[in-house]
């Protein structure tokens, strides 16, 4: 009996091992055509919740939803920011509080921007691949070397371990979203980028 009870254990435990490595990423398909990347791509930026920063939004019975007129869009430069009362601006270097769109943050940084993101030219409809990869993974500004840090709450930090095949999907999404012109306004910094 006790040697069945081992002989059932070990065969468990080996259908559990074989089990994951059929989920390795070295045995997933790298290649993907680019209706496949594009469809990855707006599958990653639907989970990884892109929507909740980069989109505008508008309320309804269930609360705020991203604005389907200006998806990815960032920031609306058109509505100015309200100024902070003194309590707000005491209270904004202990916390951080997001505009009721959830396209701008103030903390002990200063105030932040969403970026847009959409395909048009005042998003990343310019930008290169590579730029692209540097601003997601490495937090670069506009994805250039010699620019500033992303400042919160781009969480760029949590991106950097993202496979290649990934970054590309999302950036081929983000190339096919509707082009939505909008020039984000630069952060307020309270303090000096490191």
């Amino acid at each position: 009996m006790k040697n069945l009870l081992l002989a059932l254990g070990f065969l468990s435990l080996t259908s559990c091992i074989q089990e994951s490595k059929s989920y390795t990423p070295e045995e997933q398909p790298v290649n993907l055509s680019l209706e496949e990347s594009i469809r990855r791509g707006e599958y990653l930026v639907t989970i990884m919740d892109c929507h909740a920063c980069h989109s505008p939004k508008i309320m309804t019975p269930q609360g705020p939803v991203p604005d389907p007129n200006r998806l990815l869009s960032g920031f609306d430069a058109s509505q100015p920011l309200e100024e902070l009362s003194k309590e707000e601006k005491i209270t904004s270097k202990k916390w951080v509080l997001f505009h009721p769109q959830m396209t701008s943050a103030i903390g002990p940084w200063g105030t932040t921007f969403a970026a847009n993101i959409s395909s048009d030219d005042t998003g990343i409809g310019t930008w290169s691949y590579e730029q692209f990869k540097k601003a997601l993974t490495e937090g670069r500004y506009k994805g250039l070397v010699n620019t500033r840090p992303l400042l919160p709450p781009m969480p760029w930090q949590t991106y950097q371990d993202l496979e290649d095949k990934d970054v590309r999907a999302i950036y081929d999404y983000l190339k096919t979203t509707t082009p939505i012109e909008n020039i984000v306004p630069a952060p307020q910094l309270a303090m000096q980028p490191q």
